[in-house]
């Protein structure tokens, strides 16, 4: 059976950069707060008028570009993201339109920051059995749009942003996605979570008024269930493959918060020097991250040949997994 390998990616980031100083304006904030505690100095936020569609669109062409692969080879495209267009249809079938991917069966998974590994993972499975033979991985977030702007603790977090990937078949024993490990801990739900805007609690007057329909987080329950997961779940990968710590080359991370990332390579007991990192200019991006910031350590070179890459992402539900793949 033939491994899944990326051959192209892309990502996508809004022009309009918010800094720390320019938040410490809107909330009661301050720049050495935010970066002591998260890492972060900088997001993007999404122009009116653009939406989570544009964003996968612009970075999946970058990725298509890299890969030499058309629009209308796509047999599949799977879009990561809690921030769609619009409750109906899939953000995935607006993109597979504006791409003109005709050829391509599309659609989204939910699985908040983890939203692109599950959806590495689903294509995977079409590679592997030979069902498709070309498929478009995205990951797109706009939670600029999902915060509450008053909330100090959790809007200077997030940023707007997109990333992708190009998976094709390989028969190279020495390069591919070699295993994909993903969890739910749904008991875990109401620490990171959205709790309006559902069937649950539809949007109404009293729902916007308590503001419901945005973000909502317990951070010292994500940090701590966080820490634990991602690095348990890398091990597990590690081990799956007879791989050892010290054979990863190179850690590509969702990044939520840098004492979380270094919390973990701690505990994996890998250096800092090997995780590419960018959440200090794009702040938590969500489902783009793990995408985006492949995308990085690619173009800059960083990533060889046959090189053994580590990735890990979790995010709401709580949902995390990881995966190894030789580059």
């Amino acid at each position: 059976m033939a491994r899944t390998q990326i051959i192209g990616t892309g990502s996508y980031a809004p022009e309009k950069v918010l800094t720390n100083a320019d938040l410490e304006k809107i909330v009661d904030t301050t720049d050495e707060w935010i970066t002591a505690r998260t890492g972060i100095r900088k997001r993007r936020v999404a122009a009116p008028g653009e939406a989570t569609s544009d964003m996968a669109v612009q970075a999946a062409r970058r990725a298509l570009e890299m890969a030499g692969v058309q629009p209308e080879e796509l047999g599949l495209i799977v879009v990561g993201t809690v921030t769609p267009d619009m409750p109906m249809p899939s953000c995935a079938a607006v993109v597979q339109a504006k791409l003109g991917a005709k050829n391509a069966f599309a659609f989204d998974v939910s699985a908040a920051c983890s939203g692109s590994l599950y959806a590495l993972n689903v294509a995977d499975q079409f590679i592997r059995t030979g069902q498709v033979k070309r498929a478009l991985v995205i990951g797109a977030e706009m939670l600029s749009r999902a915060v509450n702007w008053e909330d100090r603790n959790t809007c200077v977090l997030f940023g707007d942003a997109a990333g992708a990937m190009v998976l094709a078949p390989t028969e190279d024993a020495d390069r591919g996605l070699l295993s994909t490990h993903l969890y739910t801990d749904g008991s875990f739900a109401d620490i990171l979570c959205i709790p309006g805007g559902g069937t649950s609690k539809p949007t109404c007057e009293e729902v916007l008024k308590e503001k419901l329909h945005t973000l909502h987080m317990k951070g010292r329950e994500v940090f701590k269930f966080a820490v634990r997961a991602l690095a348990d779940s890398t091990h597990t990968a590690l081990q799956s493959n007879g791989l050892h710590v010290r054979d990863v080359d190179h850690v590509i991370s969702h990044q939520a918060n840098i004492r979380i990332l270094e919390a973990v390579l701690q505990r994996l007991e890998l250096p800092v020097e090997k995780c590419w990192l960018n959440l200090h200019e794009y702040g938590n991006t969500s489902s783009a991250s793990l995408p985006m910031t492949l995308d990085e350590a690619n173009r800059a070179g960083r990533l060889k040949q046959g090189e053994v890459v580590a990735m890990m992402a979790i995010g709401a539900g709580m949902t995390w997994g990881s995966a190894v793949m030789r580059w």
